[in-house]
């Protein structure tokens, strides 16, 4: 197989089919959709191909039939109807105001009546899209489709700023109300966004919209699937580590087919180097900051659970950390059941990126000094590889010791023992070990687990008063925790660690090794 070009950073299927560019076919999910409903909403995290799939179904309606000769669709599309379409995106630019939200909703109704010609006379913004769309359809003798890319923009760009996302909202929920009152004038709608706010807030007048975002039959229709990389960028594999491409960048999944994010994987194929390509476009300063100013427990990140509510449960007053988690892409489904009529999922890191990334941000951010976390993060890994056990308490140590005393008072999370395991398991995960935390067991459940260098580490973690007490040791061989790794045949550390709520430290670390 020949090899193509790397289409990084294209949205436009024109450009990206006319320069001979690797593509992955998704005309297959289009044609469902068309065939299976007319209204529908779908969101994913950041760069993950939304805006490519509102372009490929652009260009569909539109009857362009040369780009989609060799596709899925070829050969199953009329191509003598030639369908109108609107399209909005709210992907260029950041609004501050009410006033430029809807200077940019006019520009954007004004570029649509200029390409569709169409006059456009309207007092409001509403009534102006409303005579589009009618208008519209009459003029083109055919049914309008309406494409809304990036829906949710203007209201993310302003969540620290509540007053103003409410503006935000409240106007676009305006714009959007007019596409339920048009069933008559409309053919297909697709709105996309990152995050999917309660229908409530921002789609309370608009409840025929189809939500596919947890459809597992839509699970990957953006994104590479496992397949697509073996076939599709096959000529790319050579001499990349296949197996490591799985471990890091595969794993999003929405309850049906896994898929990698495509950005990663394109930087991947070009740089020839694994790398937190995506994550690094985006620095979680809100997320990060809401997780710590609400004491989130980070060894949870690795096996939450939440409803269906919870996670839909996302507005401007009420920004849940699980459902901010999920929708953005740092959290993702493993396994779901029914709870009597509700129905609960187990969240998980997608993949390694994510894990050790994430939690690296995590742990500068709870320990308040970066500059100190990134210099201890290099020094960890090789008192594991040597199994030094001092250096290892020495170095614990001097990562609570970094903490300013001034941060610590300030911070009501270091009373207890969840802040202190928080900072020991992030600082441990931004390595990217194969850990496991909150192990269970008949026995009980154990703090953390750790599988490294053919060793295995059981950590347990209290709060003392003042003086180690030695019960975080007691409680792992009491509670017989290293039975279960019995079989690996590997030696087992057990590790208790202590920290004092008085002197605001690591106090205690005792450790016994068991061999095989």
């Amino acid at each position: 197989m020949t090899p193509k070009k790397l289409p990084i950073g294209i949205q436009t299927f024109a450009k990206l089919r006319a320069t001979d560019c690797y593509y992955v076919d998704k005309t297959h999910f289009a044609l469902k959709l068309i065939e299976e409903g007319s209204y529908y909403f779908l969101s994913r995290p950041r760069r993950f191909g939304k805006s490519l799939f509102i372009d490929t179904l652009a260009e569909l309606f539109a009857g362009n039939e040369p780009l989609f000769r060799g596709l899925f669709i070829q050969d199953r599309w009329d191509w003598t109807i030639r369908y109108p379409v609107i399209r909005l995106s709210f992907a260029e630019g950041v609004l501050h105001s009410r006033a430029a939200l809807d200077g940019r909703i006019l520009d954007l109704l004004e570029e649509n009546e200029q390409r569709l010609g169409v006059a456009g006379e309207a007092r409001s913004i509403s009534g102006r899209f409303s005579r589009l769309i009618q208008r519209t359809h009459e003029q083109h003798g055919e049914r309008v489709v309406v494409l809304v890319d990036e829906y949710d923009k203007p209201i993310l760009d302003n969540l620290t700023r509540p007053e103003i996302a409410r503006e935000m909202r409240d106007g676009l929920r305006d714009l959007y109300s007019v596409i339920k009152g048009q069933d008559a004038n409309l053919k297909f709608a697709f709105l996309t966004g990152v995050s999917k706010f309660s229908k409530v807030s921002i789609f309370s007048g608009l409840n025929n919209l189809n939500d596919i975002t947890v459809d597992a039959a839509y699970s990957a229709i953006c994104g590479y699937t496992d397949t697509d990389v073996d076939s599709v960028f096959a000529p790319e594999l050579d001499g990349l580590d296949r197996d490591a491409i799985r471990r890091w960048y595969n794993g999003y999944n929405w309850t049906g087919e896994a898929v990698y994010n495509p950005f990663d994987l394109l930087l991947l194929f070009r740089k020839r180097l694994i790398h937190p390509w995506w994550f690094e476009t985006g620095t979680p300063t809100f997320l990060v900051d809401l997780l710590t100013q609400q004491g989130f427990f980070t060894p949870r990140l690795a096996h939450l659970r939440a409803d269906q509510a919870l996670l839909s449960a996302f507005d401007v007053e009420h920004l849940t950390p699980e459902a901010l988690l999920w929708q953005t892409g740092y959290l993702t489904f493993s396994t779901s059941r029914r709870i009597g009529a509700r129905t609960e999922y187990t969240l998980r890191y997608p993949n390694l990126e994510v894990e050790s990334a994430l939690n690296d941000v995590l742990v500068k951010a709870l320990i308040g000094n970066p500059g100190r976390a990134s210099e201890l993060a290099s020094r960890l890994y090789d008192l594991l590889m040597a199994a030094d056990f001092s250096g290892l308490r020495a170095h614990l140590e001097s990562l609570f010791a970094a903490i300013p005393y001034q941060w610590q008072t300030n911070n009501p999370m270091t009373e207890y023992e969840g802040y202190y395991a928080s900072v020991f398991y992030s600082h441990f995960a931004a390595l990217g070990l194969d850990l496991t935390p909150e192990d269970s067991s008949h026995a009980g459940r154990l703090d953390l687990a750790l599988r490294f260098n053919g060793q295995i580490w059981l950590f347990e973690f209290k709060v003392v008063e003042l003086e180690p007490e030695g019960k975080a040791l007691q409680q792992i061989k009491d509670r017989g925790y290293a039975d279960q790794y019995r079989a690996e045949g590997q030696p087992i550390h057990l590790i208790g660690v202590e920290f004092s709520r008085e002197r605001r430290t690591l106090v205690g670390f005792e450790v016994e090794t068991v061999l095989p």
